[in-house]
């Protein structure tokens, strides 16, 4: 459904963040004070606020103009430069004020904990000067647009005077306006078709609790006669709430998943439905592709985006019910996406044919050499090749749905050729993964590995666990019984 939509032009206006990650691993507390010594190992930078809500509705295909203000600094620069992997995003609306600093944010993480975050702001009203600059842009931006996002992270962009006068452009424009809120009520909005306040924005602004669906619906229908729009409440792990102006209420549950970070998943959700009303589908639909797409961003460390074949895969994914299955072109361009937001990729392969404690030992480990675990299946061509014409005892879908289950495998590619090196030439792994069994001058595409500065990592093995041994004693049992 998703790889057949054409998405139309959606403006994007707010405050534009630049997110940092610096990433090591903490193992002593300094001698100095009672705080953890990172051993620095790495550090990128993803777009934040505004700039994150964009680089999400470009991933999923749609052309979008941004809108907001920078510094005339080395970060705003930098925020530019990430923002280059999507070239979907017209950054011509960015109004550079030297008065302002680029609002950064800073996170230290040991591994994967958050030490502390540094925020770099010093928040100032702006000039009339360049309030006019950001509703010239507006002007600009607006002729043929489909859909505005209003992305409010209360850093300055989106003051009275620039609400109001996107609003009223948007309305001659006939520009159905979607708004981030984060004003402690939602009267500013009036106008707005759409707003997606949390739980706590809600209550703050009705003064209501949010806790049942009852109460969340009472706090919508306060929330609109606000601003007289629809409300979207997203509720963390109970999904979200859509509640419309004719009446119509919809909860939509939650999508299971493996929660590593809700930092961006907001602006996950405003992309996706901007983008999919975009495209022409209808509000109610475009919330339930919405929470797949959130389930998706919150499993990712950091701010992150969710790209139009990560979202067609799992929305495929609850229908066909292969797990993480995917074809290798749609895997490199979900393994480019993961590494735009500096994952490791860890790869390694094999038939995986009768599950057991040697396959899992091997997985997990395999996993904890990097951020993000593709497997590579042999088929059942390639399996009986290898394995006699009695294997495989599972058919490849059979083995795929069993491997995508696992919460160490983030994506599983069938290979039909004698070896997996179409695939590890194709996603160019930063670690290569086989058991010890194997010595590195064994491995199937160790040399390419090394030759981009990647590495092979030989994991151990659990004695006397193996498919054929399992096999062979099931034959025996039968034979005897």
């Amino acid at each position: 459904m998703i790889d057949t939509l054409t998405p139309g032009r959606i403006v994007v206006v707010g405050d534009l963040l630049l997110d940092r990650y610096i990433t090591g691993s903490v193992n002593r507390i300094s001698p100095e004070a009672p705080v953890p010594v990172l051993l620095h190992a790495r550090e990128h930078a993803t777009p934040g606020g505004a700039a994150n809500v964009a680089a999400n509705a470009a991933a999923l295909g749609a052309p979008v103009s941004l809108i907001g203000v920078v510094g005339t600094d080395a970060a705003a620069r930098t925020l530019r430069t990430t923002l280059a992997a999507w070239p979907g995003i017209d950054t011509t609306g960015w109004v550079a004020d030297p008065a302002w600093t680029t609002i950064t944010k800073t996170r230290i993480l040991g591994g994967q904990q958050q030490i502390i975050r540094i925020d770099e702001e010093i928040l100032t009203p702006f000039s009339a000067e360049t309030n006019a600059r950001l509703l010239a842009a507006v002007d600009a931006a607006l002729p043929g647009a489909r859909v505005l996002v209003c992305s409010d992270y209360a850093k300055g962009v989106l003051s009275d005077e620039v609400i109001r006068g996107i609003m009223a452009r948007a309305a001659a424009a006939s520009v159905p306006v979607i708004v981030d809120p984060k004003r402690a009520t939602f009267g500013i909005y009036t106008g707005a078709a759409l707003i997606t306040p949390n739980r706590a924005e809600i209550s703050r602004a009705t003064f209501l609790p949010t806790d049942t669906d009852a109460q969340v619906e009472a706090a919508a229908r306060a929330a609109s006669s606000q601003f007289g729009g629809d409300v979207l409440v997203t509720r963390s792990e109970q999904g979200m709430s859509l509640w419309q102006r004719g009446g119509s209420v919809r909860h939509v549950s939650a999508q299971r998943s493996e929660v590593f970070d809700v930092c961006g998943a907001g602006d996950t959700v405003v992309a996706t439905i901007a983008t999919m009303l975009s495209a022409g589908l209808p509000l109610e639909t475009a919330v339930v592709i919405a929470t797949t797409a959130a389930a998706i961003s919150v499993s990712k460390h950091g701010t992150a985006t969710v790209s139009r074949h990560e979202l067609q895969h799992a929305l495929n994914g609850e229908t066909t019910g292969h797990g993480n299955l995917v074809s290798l072109g749609e895997a490199t361009r979900i393994v480019a996406d993961w590494r735009r937001h500096g994952a490791r990729i860890v790869f390694t392969n094999g038939c995986f044919d009768l599950l057991h404690p040697g396959h899992i030992a091997l997985l997990r480990g395999a996993a904890r050499q990097g951020d993000r675990l593709v497997v590579a299946l042999n088929t059942d061509r390639s399996v009986a090749a290898l394995k006699g014409p009695s294997r495989p005892v599972q058919d490849e879908q059979a083995r795929a749905t069993v491997l995508g289950a696992l919460r160490d495998v983030d994506l599983v590619v069938l290979f039909d050729e004698e070896t997996p090196i179409k695939a590890i030439e194709a996603l160019r792994p930063d670690v290569l993964v086989k058991g010890a069994d194997y010595t590195e001058d064994q491995v199937v595409g160790a040399p390419f590995v090394r030759s981009y500065g990647g590495r092979v990592a030989l994991i151990d093995l659990i004695d006397g666990r193996s498919t054929t041994s399992l096999v062979r004693r099931a034959g025996a049992g039968q034979a005897n019984g």
